[in-house]
């Protein structure tokens, strides 16, 4: 049998009900969580594990949500399941109808027998009857991983309130933070700088290991160090526990954080072994709890973790190739927390307001904004993320990406928690805290000066050394 994980958004849940209540007379089944304890903007119905009659019975669910993300290739993949799904119906009855036949034969020849008859006919139609449910029994497997594998593809369903749009550019502006600073001299780029300062080398980087890696060195490590070190402390304050993964994790966690499908191509393998390099510290941290029962009493789960993160920027072919904003590798600060359902909504804000107070207390100007359904990813079901004013850019820049990704991890790693009623997914959800090489962008571009040199914000300055500026 093959399950639909997904977490519905129901506006009105006697009418839902009502819709699933004939297919649970037949033997559909919902698992129910326990109902969200929401704010009043995020209030909404409750939690359920519907299997492939969902899909079977009901597909408008599943069409309106991915129609909403305006991904025609997933909607293709429902429609595939569909076709697949009604394909599996009929085969699964053609092989009861044959195992029918079956025993009818067996009767027969066992009747014809007794009265001395000639049941050579039958017998040989019973020997046939074997091969064919073999063959369609052969059929039935092939549905049922192809049924499977495009389950796994399909993203989580959205919450209510993420907006309606195309692309980033129909992003919602939440909040803003900070002034945008005025200078009264040329700017130089962050790229410039970088090379003036003798804080980084891109072209020996470039020469060893190709495009989009980088030295740190001198006061450029120091500051890359700085903002671990910092966003450790900060978070280690808040009562989040530090964890340094593992930086290679296998295929099976791997689908079960992300669909590998999508994001396969931005992730490194190692050559000939199960293993790939970890895109994010999320990955492994999320993951490691995989087929375990958590005990209620020590949720929620909250960590940080630290690490390198190796990506092979797959679609992002010409865009932020000179400096350091964007590589195949550079080191972030992770949150994480795994939760009950009913408190992961407010989880969600409170990681978003840990990450907006480290940038805060940094000194820049930046923005929350509300991912709509054109741009969020296949696994959250609401993302915030927060943008840096780059003024050389001109332009907000990402720099935090904050997700609750309710039970779509969950059901796929198999992490649930023990309760009086039974056994119940969790719900994960992770947040950048930094990206040292973003926010170096950030410091490099906002706090210049007219000498040349960069202003360290006051908080960094003690994991510096006690240098208040990064000069030459």
């Amino acid at each position: 049998m093959y399950l639909l994980a997904v977490v519905l958004v129901p506006t009105n849940w006697n009418e839902v009900f009502q819709t699933f209540s004939s297919g649970c007379k037949n033997g559909l089944e919902i698992g129910i969580s326990e109902e969200r304890k929401l704010n009043k903007s995020q209030k909404q119905g409750g939690n359920k594990m519907l299997d492939i009659k969902i899909i079977r019975n009901n597909p408008e669910i599943i069409r309106k949500d991915l129609e909403k993300r305006k991904d025609e290739a997933k909607l293709e993949i429902l429609e595939e399941t569909i076709a697949l799904d009604q394909e599996w119906v009929k085969a699964k009855k053609e092989i009861d109808d044959l195992r029918k036949d079956r025993n009818a034969v067996s009767l027969k020849i066992s009747e014809t027998k007794k009265k001395g008859g000639d049941a050579t006919k039958l017998l040989k139609e019973a020997a046939d009857i074997p091969k064919k449910i073999a063959e369609k029994e052969e059929r039935v497997k092939e549905l049922e991983q192809k049924v499977h594998d495009n389950l796994y593809a399909l993203p989580n369903i959205l919450h209510e309130s993420v907006p309606y749009g195309a692309s980033g550019d129909d992003n919602v502006t939440v909040k803003t933070w900070g002034k945008k600073p005025v200078f009264n001299f040329p700017l130089k780029s962050h790229a410039d700088l970088i090379v003036d300062l003798d804080v980084a080398d891109l072209e020996r980087a470039a020469k060893i290991s190709g495009a989009r890696f980088w030295f740190l060195k001198n006061q450029g490590a120091l500051l890359d160090l700085a903002l671990q070190r910092y966003a450790v402390d900060f978070m280690m304050k808040k009562g989040y526990h530090l964890v340094l993964p593992p930086y290679m994790i296998q295929r099976k966690p791997y689908e079960g954080v992300t669909s590998m499908g999508d994001f396969s191509e931005m992730l490194y393998k190692i050559e000939g072994e199960d293993e790939y390099l970890i895109a994010t510290s999320e990955h492994p941290l999320t993951s490691m709890w995989m087929d375990e029962v958590l005990e209620e009493k020590d949720l929620p789960i909250k960590m940080i973790g630290i690490s390198p993160c190796f990506r092979k920027e797959a679609g992002a072919h010409g865009k932020d190739m000179k400096g350091i904003f964007r590589g195949h590798q550079f080191h972030k600060i992770e949150q994480i927390i795994i939760c009950k359902p009913e408190d992961s909504w407010k989880y969600h804000e409170e990681m978003l307001k840990n990450a907006a107070e480290l940038f805060e207390s940094m000194g820049f100007h930046f923005r929350q904004v509300n991912i709509c359904t054109g741009d969020i990813g296949i696994v959250a079901a609401k993302k915030y993320d927060l943008e840096v004013w780059m003024p050389v850019q001109d332009a907000f820049r990402e720099v935090v990406s904050c997700s609750n990704c309710t039970e779509y991890q969950s059901r796929r790693l198999n992490i649930k928690y023990r309760t009086s009623e039974g056994n119940k997914f969790v719900h994960t959800l992770n947040s950048t805290v930094v990206a040292t090489s973003r926010a170096m962008v950030g410091i490099i571009e906002n706090f210049q000066t007219k000498e040349g040199t960069i202003k360290i914000p006051k908080v960094l300055q003690p994991y510096m050394n006690g240098a208040t500026e990064i000069k030459k």
